[in-house]
């Protein structure tokens, strides 16, 4: 297996990824942009939030805050299948909507906005291809201890925390300026030292009222609570191929139950999301079912993914670096 080359010029090849023979009219209609969609998932996100946060608050010190805050962290959490969808701009057929969201939602789940968007299109540009994807979840050989750490965001949270505070007083990585452009990188560190005071404030407010309320309502739910968003977030890609150009072999479809669909924005059909990357969240059952016949049949469910997927990762983990799940083409 050998590490992806890139250009002469310090930044990967182009890759030609395979694509299904959609007919192109279907699909402008599946990528077709509306306000409607997302309008009614948001506000009833805002209201889960808003009344789940006021049970947690009306309950807080007692035991029964626990579960309760528990629930609020999970919809919370969701923040970040939130922050994904915006940061490709199809969440809403308004471009202002889109951008006022995914401020919001990159702020709460602790991803800097303008980092994460240029990392993110660079990752679909070269999925899972080593040496030129920065979102590999699961790098080769599999480090079992911080995938479990990551079910409370010990890990990718505390190393974020670390690197919006580098860029608000020191500046990229060498690595992050590979593909975040130049005309992007002050807007970068100004969001960045947004953050910083943000979190100071948050600090400030817990200090003063002596209270951890603040941090427990924000910020604080993706590590106590972020547990839904690592289950779900394992299943996209880990213990698939690397360094192929066919988004069957190196990402998941897995049917999931409504209330994780809602919460994940349909990021269960990540196959489909791979392969289309405009369509918008809402279509993604949609264009699911008009490719099914292309593509490896999707996992009935969670459960189905791991007992498939950890048996391969415990392997990679103790020095079978080849190991990976070998999913079926049609035909």
């Amino acid at each position: 297996m050998q590490d992806y080359v890139l250009s002469g010029e310090g930044r990967p090849k182009p890759v030609k990824w395979w694509a299904p023979s959609l007919p192109s009219v279907e699909l402008a209609r599946l990528r077709t942009l509306s306000d409607h969609p997302a309008t009614g998932n948001f506000a009833l996100w805002v209201a889960l939030l808003l009344a789940s946060g006021a049970v947690a608050f009306a309950l807080y010190p007692s035991v029964w805050a626990i579960p309760a805050f528990f629930i609020y962290g999970t919809i919370y959490s969701s923040s970040d299948a939130r922050w994904h969808e915006l940061s490709h701009g199809t969440v809403f057929a308004s471009p202002r909507l889109n951008r006022f969201w995914y401020e919001i939602c990159s702020f709460m789940t602790i991803r800097e906005a303008y980092l994460w968007r240029y990392s993110h299109t660079r990752h679909h540009t070269h999925t899972i291809v080593r040496g030129a994807d920065p979102e590999i979840q699961v790098t080769r050989p599999a480090h079992l201890l911080h995938l479990l750490m990551d079910v409370f965001h010990l890990r990718g949270g505390t190393a974020e925390i670390r690197r919006i505070l580098r860029h608000a007083f020191i500046g990229l990585a060498p690595a992050e300026a590979s593909f975040v452009p130049e005309r992007a990188r002050a807007r970068l560190v100004r969001s960045s030292r947004i953050y910083v005071a943000l979190w100071a404030l948050l600090i400030l407010a817990c200090v003063t009222w002596r209270t951890p309320l603040p941090l427990l309502f924000v910020i604080g739910p993706r590590f106590y609570a972020g547990w839904l968003h690592q289950l779900l977030g394992l299943t996209q890609h880990a213990g698939l191929a690397e360094n192929v150009s066919d988004h069957r072999l190196n990402t998941r479809t897995v049917l999931v139950n409504p209330v994780f669909r809602f919460l994940y924005m349909n990021m269960n059909y990540h196959l489909e999301h791979h392969v289309s990357p405009t369509v918008p969240y809402h279509a993604l059952p949609a264009l699911h079912a008009a490719i099914r016949d292309e593509c490896p049949p999707p996992y009935p469910g969670v459960w189905a993914v791991y007992r498939e997927m950890l048996p391969v990762l415990w392997r990679q983990a103790f020095g079978e670096l080849e190991a990976q799940v070998a999913r079926p083409l049609p035909g």
